[in-house]
């Protein structure tokens, strides 16, 4: 059983992995009268409240002070939409092992948004995002489960808003990337790497742990077949590509993923503020994310000027993995004998158990126990991003 002491970060906070889905059987919203329709957008037109003079602060330039408790309005139907563009993953994932199209999307980039109901929202899909696994299933296992050697599969995509109206509503063109959760068995298999690995490309000093994040994430992020570039490479050139066809304008970066898809959401943003000295405002909005790293990623995190809201259901026990939970600032502090000792013994181990994780950005949180028709008592439908949205749409 892990240790949970929680970590109390510097950032402000307000009270306010991995995924999912399930193949294409009626989920439990289908069949109840919460349909999942109800979240969807229904009209052809774009009508959501103006934000443009103030659109930095729904992007978080100032971490959403005074807008999350209670929630803004305004900042509701933005969070909602990102979670629409996360769902249409799901919603057009083939999850079919028998398909020849299994683990990739079944709309082309032409027809993604208005196959899923979209269009409203005035995006246009610009490059399909796939992942690569680097464990390698033993070839007896290959020969019984013809899918089991899968090894790239779709997770998400970039997307632009080309919508002239939607861009005076937003007050900047708005780029998005949008990750969906864990769904291949050897996404999970490598979920399972929970130890904290360092970030390539950083000198570590010898007293200084250095940032770090999970081994299993890192690996989905960079791995890269023979046939496939890694998703590190996708994410760089396409946000190249755009920042430069799109330099003389306003622009803002969000990230959004359910599950595994935020903790990608994260290393991408970090990546993109480290690789691009040009790059726009960044923000992150996640959906019952895992934690990603330890307090040097976070600080390194803050030091670029990413800015995440990072939506936790108290309820998903995902939230709440991998790796240990530990404020060693304020253990050290306590003048308690007792626990300075273990204050100590902490200090000399947490560089070898490469388990001390913290949570990253400001929390918006929810619960599935505020809607009795959400409250099942099983630990899946807490995690599930329909009752994350439903959650968010009745604060």
């Amino acid at each position: 059983m892990r240790l949970a002491i929680r970590m109390v970060t510097t950032q402000p906070r307000t009270s306010s992995s991995i995924s999912q889905p399930k193949s294409n059987a009626i989920s439990q919203f289908n069949k109840s009268l919460f349909s999942w329709n109800q979240l969807k957008p229904h009209s052809t037109k774009c009508n959501f409240p103006k934000i443009r003079h103030k659109w930095k602060q729904y992007q978080g330039i100032n971490h959403w002070e005074g807008l999350l408790d209670p929630l803004d309005d305004n900042l509701r139907w933005e969070i909602l939409k990102y979670g629409h563009f996360v769902d249409a993953i799901y919603s057009s994932f083939d999850f079919d092992p028998s398909s020849h199209a299994y683990a990739m999307s079944i709309y082309s980039k032409n027809s993604f948004f208005n196959r899923c109901g979209l269009v409203k929202y005035g995006y246009r899909l610009t490059k399909h995002l796939h992942v690569n696994c680097e464990i390698h299933v033993p070839s007896w296992i290959n020969k019984i489960f013809k899918w089991s050697h899968i090894q790239s599969s779709w997770i998400g995509y970039v997307a632009i808003c080309q919508n002239k109206k939607e861009i005076n509503r937003l007050g900047r063109r708005d780029i998005i990337i949008a990750f969906r959760g864990t769904v291949t068995w050897l996404e999970w298999l490598e979920n399972l790497h929970a130890t904290l690995t360092h970030l390539p490309g950083h000198v570590v000093a010898n007293d200084d742990v250095g940032p770090m994040v999970q081994k299993g994430f890192l690996s989905l992020y960079t791995s890269r077949t023979t046939k496939h570039a890694s998703l590190q490479e996708m994410v760089r050139e396409e946000i190249g590509r755009v920042i430069q066809t799109y330099i003389n304008e306003p622009l803002s970066l969000t990230l959004t993923g359910h599950s595994l898809g935020a903790a990608l959401a994260i290393l991408s943003a970090y990546d993109i503020t480290t690789t691009f000295k040009n790059a726009p405002m960044v923000t992150v909005v996640s959906f019952g994310g895992p934690r990603v790293g330890n307090e040097s990623f976070r600080k390194q995190l803050e030091q670029n000027g990413i800015k995440i809201l990072r939506i936790v259901n108290i309820d998903d026990v995902v939230t709440k993995v991998p790796g240990l939970m530990i404020n060693l600032d304020d253990v050290a502090s306590s003048e308690d004998a007792q626990v300075g000792i273990w204050s100590r013994w902490l200090n000399k181990q947490k560089k070898d158990m490469q388990l001390v994780y913290v949570d990253i950005g400001q929390e918006l949180r929810v619960s599935s126990k505020e809607l009795p028709y959400l409250n099942k008592g099983d630990v899946v439908m807490p995690h599930d991003l329909k009752t994350y949205l439903h959650l968010v749409k009745s604060l």
